[in-house]
């Protein structure tokens, strides 16, 4: 019964989503008219998994008259706060898992935990307020945490929240794809299936990213956001064992170059080009290398006669929330994540719209489900996304 009426409310979902992406309102040139599609079709995906199972036709129908009335910097506001609040839970029960003592103090953390994060409702709001505190540590600390090895991790992700990511060969047969991101468990439209790690390069750094400027001869896993923003995964790997100081001028991914390379002289320029730029290597973060949904990078495209199931979500992580930073898999290059932004309640967005407080945030990106999914591998359109294959450096001194 529960799952023919979440069935019934998200097919209005899917109605909104193709009504609304007729309308004038995108009427535009091509990249705008994806940027704002995109945005509709994530404000309807990640209001409806905020909704819960709880949800009334009432609640589906007013999501879709806020979705045709908002103005597209409504949505994006309403997006962020609805991907922060699954990210919040999501890094609630990291600390469940990794940190030590947490057993032992359940009651007490649960109480923050309600303090910090509030429960899921069926209502929604443009904005909740929540005040944080912006303390600046002189210098990285890592903590304790249990010494667990990232498959526990994952198995005890995936018991508290119901799924978890692996990687093994892909189900799609071509040889870009030789390995696959699968989902393990259950997961529900419009929730966080994965994080895009790596290092972030803001356009005025693209001749720092390897390899420049054919960056996607050397390395498949780079993708960027529609501000410009590229964020290269290579160095992030398979993640790593252990909780660490990870620097993005320490862990640059090697070059690999081939006998034409050699011969015409490139191989020490592109050389030169990978080396990180002077003073930017003050850039680092605690951050968890045993992070389970830590692998966007190994979503492949789908194969003939199938569908994605995943869609690419901009998410600007505010820096200020310090409990949550070590699980966000990401450093930016030359400070470019330190952007300026404004917050409304607990929501942020970019400076010059209403007023609010300064903070500094991370520009990422997550992996957002576009439907139900059950034990089967993530597949994104990257065609249809914002990945560019080769920034190009509009500098020509």
């Amino acid at each position: 019964m529960a799952f023919s009426k979440m069935m019934f409310l998200f097919s209005k979902f899917q109605q909104g989503v193709g009504i609304l992406a007729k309308s004038n309102t995108f009427a535009k040139n091509t990249r705008q008219l994806q940027f704002e599609a995109d945005v509709n079709k994530l404000f309807m995906f990640t209001s409806y998994n905020r909704l819960g199972r709880d949800a009334e036709e009432a609640d589906a129908e007013e999501i879709i008259e806020i979705a045709d009335k908002a103005t597209l910097s409504e949505q994006q506001k309403q997006v962020q706060e609805n991907i922060h609040y699954q990210v919040e839970n999501f890094c609630s029960l990291m600390d469940e898992i990794l940190l030590p003592h947490f057993d032992k103090t359940d009651e007490l953390n649960e109480s923050e935990s309600e303090s910090r994060s509030p429960p899921r409702k069926t209502g929604l709001s443009f904005a909740i307020g929540r005040e944080n505190n912006v303390t600046t540590a002189d210098k990285p600390v890592v903590p304790e945490t249990k010494p667990l090895k990232l498959a526990e991790v994952s198995h005890r992700l995936k018991d508290k929240m119901g799924y978890t990511l692996k990687i093994k060969p892909s189900l799609i047969h071509h040889k870009e794809s030789r390995q696959g991101c699968f989902i393990e468990g259950e997961a529900d439209v419009g929730a966080i299936l994965a994080f895009y790690p790596g290092v972030i390069y803001s356009p005025a750094f693209y001749r720092y990213i390897p390899g420049y400027p054919n960056v996607d001869e050397q390395n498949s896993h780079l993708t960027t956001r529609y501000d410009g923003s590229v964020i290269n995964a290579q160095p992030w790997g398979l993640g790593g064992e252990s909780r660490e100081v990870w620097n993005s001028s320490c862990k640059t991914a090697e070059i690999r170059t081939d006998a034409k390379t050699a011969e015409n002289g490139s191989e020490k320029v592109l050389e030169m080009l990978s080396r990180p730029l002077e003073g930017s290597d003050n850039v680092e973060a605690v951050v968890e290398m045993r992070n389970p949904l830590a692998f966007g990078h190994f979503v492949n495209d789908p194969g003939e006669d199938m569908d994605p199931n995943v869609m690419i979500c901009p998410y600007d992580f505010p820096l200020s929330e310090q409990e949550m930073r070590p699980y966000i898999p990401n450093v930016a290059f030359g400070n470019t994540g330190d952007v300026e932004m404004k917050k409304l309640g607990s929501l942020w967005f970019t400076k010059g719209s209403d007023s609010g407080l300064d903070a500094p945030v991370l520009k990422t990106l997550v992996l957002v489900a576009t439907r139900a999914l059950c034990n089967e591998e993530l597949f994104l359109n990257y065609r249809l996304s914002n990945s560019e294959r080769r920034p190009v450096d509009k500098e020509e001194d």
